[in-house]
């Protein structure tokens, strides 16, 4: 199967044989061209397949799974709005279809990432699941009874969940949670504390556990933000675990143990949701958009 994962920078591509054998793995600029930026996406992803089935004649692809950010509609094949790629109703997979000559499994980027994390990562054990990414955004994946719960495109956008009245959310809302928890709020938030430049959430992190109080006073509202929706989650969805993922995840214990703290006190009689690290890392995406290519082929 050929895998393709498109970010708002990058575009990673690869190979993944019958045995789940990724092979040519590369990352990519993104081509972006104003309204013309699916179409030129498009054209990208027919020259990376081309490079990858030179590079491994031995390999006879009979799919190809692409995956995009922003507002998808898998069933139609439709790219409906991405923000950061530009595009509004852009009939991605058909595209695709035409330009590689293979038929072309098309879905939400963090949703195949979490389909893979259900097949093979942290989040196998359970059917009831929510895949939480958190980076220099939050993105939220849903499972529920073992299948992703899509609604139309529109269900797991947690990040863009209330949390509070403020700030102001670059997507237009106000208090949404990727604009105080996620790892770029953080940077953002301690910089307009302190007017000091941090290299990361990382940094933050650690100024925070040495006694510098902006930083103290950015990281606490972080986490108290992410319990409050994890705690709505909890109220609403009842998953048996949440798996997290993304940059901010790399921080261990420091972000787990007090999560969980904060997300207890919050809850009563609600099911307790298990705070779990997600395990594929960086290569879910392309892991995802080989299952759901070769089932799609299966189908």
């Amino acid at each position: 199967m050929l895998a393709f994962d498109v970010g708002g920078t990058d575009t990673k591509s690869a190979l993944v044989d019958a045995d789940g054998r990724v092979l040519g793995l590369r990352r990519t600029p993104t081509p972006l061209d104003g309204e013309r930026t699916a179409e030129a996406v498009v054209g990208r992803v027919a020259e990376l397949a081309a490079e990858l089935r030179d590079a491994h004649p031995d390999v006879r692809p009979i799919a190809a799974g692409l995956l995009v950010p922003g507002i998808v509609d898998a069933e139609r094949g439709v790219g409906v709005y991405a923000s950061n790629l530009g595009w509004r109703d852009a009939p991605i997979r058909d595209l695709a279809e035409q330009a590689t000559g293979l038929p072309v499994a098309f879905h939400h980027d963090v949703t195949a990432a979490s389909w893979a994390e259900h097949r093979l990562g942290a989040a196998r054990a359970y059917d009831d699941v929510v895949v939480l990414v958190i980076g220099t955004g939050i993105a939220g994946s849903l499972i529920l009874d073992g299948r992703p719960h899509l609604g139309g495109g529109y269900a797991g956008e947690i990040g863009h969940s209330p949390v509070a009245d403020e700030p102001r959310c670059p997507c237009g809302a106000r208090g949404c949670l990727e604009a105080i928890g996620s790892a770029g709020a953080i940077v953002r938030r301690f910089a307009e504390r302190t007017g000091e430049a941090v290299d990361g959430a990382r940094e933050v992190l650690a100024r925070a556990e040495a006694g510098d109080a902006d930083a103290r006073t950015v990281w606490e509202a972080a986490l108290d933000a992410l319990a409050f929706a994890v705690a709505q989650l909890a109220a609403t969805v009842a998953p048996e675990a949440i798996v997290i993922g993304g940059g901010l995840s790399r921080a261990g214990d420091a972000l787990f143990v007090p999560l969980a703290e904060r997300v207890d006190a919050r809850l009563s009689f609600h099911r307790r949701p298990l705070l779990v690290p997600a395990q594929l890392g960086g290569d879910a995406g392309l892991l995802g958009a080989a299952i759901i290519a070769r089932e799609s082929v299966g189908a």
